[in-house]
């Protein structure tokens, strides 16, 4: 496991590793000049957003839709997309994936920092007011930043406050508040369950919902004809546009960085997944009729075998660990710190 991105991409020049994954901004460009390096771009199924949970408070800034409304028009997602992912994210402008079914295209996200600080100084916000605190769990950390940077401009201060992944989920899950401010937002990252988690009553992590998005999620469960729950899923998606729930920033895209001996390195092989798979189209370049197994084992044709593909992967993953001790050849892949990273292998 390899948490930091600068020692992976150095452990990509050098060889040791065959993938990295997680390659952004800056480094990225610098695996684009080196020579025999290539880089792969594979959009997920991962939204990011900003979540209001104190918009059904009436005693918050966030309560007003305005207030909202000037958070999404100060994001500028397009400058955002070219520095970290050489813009590569789709700037889809909703929280839904868009590889989803029945997903319903909003309009294309704006910029307008002019029209942002308008409705702010209508909300009642003429001057920079402390109104939020975005918890970002990893790797969001870094978007989340450049956001924050974004809602400084236009006179929301903001503090960003990095969480891991567990204690983030126990404050969605329990809906804690942040203590001592006039609001929060957290800037998350869409997995599973897209519709109900964080918008409809009785969701997981749901600070409160709107009757008429809850009464459509309720109509189009029980919907049997596709044409007619077609229409309810993209008349809730509207509504949860139009109400500015969220503040979208973009569906993720992971830049990975492949070595000199990978031929097929399955990024972007299936829709919406943005990690090495399926396994077993997975290659390395033909430089001999042969291969070599995880154990060391040499295995040839006609005198000639591939060259010593040693491990390097996630030990903490049960599907790494199966592999590694399978007669497999293992390619050696630099992982980050978080999120379904599994070995790759042959």
């Amino acid at each position: 496991m390899i948490p930091d991105e600068a020692t992976r991409l150095a452990a990509l020049q050098r060889g040791e590793i065959d993938i990295a994954y997680s390659i952004r901004g800056e480094l990225a460009e610098q695996l684009k000049r080196t020579p025999g390096l290539t880089i792969k771009a594979a959009v997920g199924s991962a939204p990011f957003w900003l979540y209001f949970p104190e918009q059904w408070d009436p005693k918050s800034p966030w309560h007003d839709q305005r207030v909202r409304q000037a958070v999404s028009l100060a994001i500028d997602r397009k400058t955002m997309n070219e520095a970290l992912t050489l813009g590569h994210c789709h700037l889809t402008g909703s929280v839904f994936p868009e590889n989803f079914d029945f997903y319903w295209q909003p309009p294309e996200p704006q910029y307008d920092p002019a029209r942002a600080k308008k409705l702010l100084a209508q909300a009642g916000f003429p001057t920079a007011s402390t109104l939020a605190i975005i918890a970002a769990m990893p790797p969001t950390p870094i978007s989340a930043r450049s956001a924050l940077n974004n809602l400084r401009e236009v006179g929301i201060r903001v503090r960003l406050r990095p969480l891991g992944t567990g204690r983030l989920l126990q404050r969605l899950f329990g809906k804690e508040a942040e203590e001592h401010r006039a609001g929060s937002v957290r800037c998350v990252r869409q997995r599973r369950d897209t519709r109900r988690s964080l918008r409809c009553k009785g969701g997981t992590c749901a600070y409160g919902s709107y009757p008429d998005i809850d009464a459509l999620f309720a109509e189009q469960a029980t919907e049997m004809d596709h044409a007619k729950r077609t229409a309810l899923l993209h008349r809730l998606q509207q509504l949860v546009h139009e109400k500015n729930i969220y503040a979208p920033i973009w569906q993720n895209a992971l830049l990975s960085g492949v070595g000199r001996r990978v031929g097929q390195s399955g990024f972007g092989l299936i829709e919406g997944f943005p990690y090495t798979a399926p396994f077993e189209d997975l290659t390395l370049k033909r430089q001999g009729i042969g291969y070599e197994t995880a154990h060391g084992r040499r295995h040839a044709r006609n005198g000639r075998a591939w060259p010593h593909p040693r491990v390097h992967c996630d030990s903490g993953s049960a599907l790494a660990s199966a592999f590694c001790n399978s007669d497999l050849v293992v390619f050696k892949v630099g992982v980050t710190h978080d999120g379904p990273c599994p070995a790759a292998a042959l």
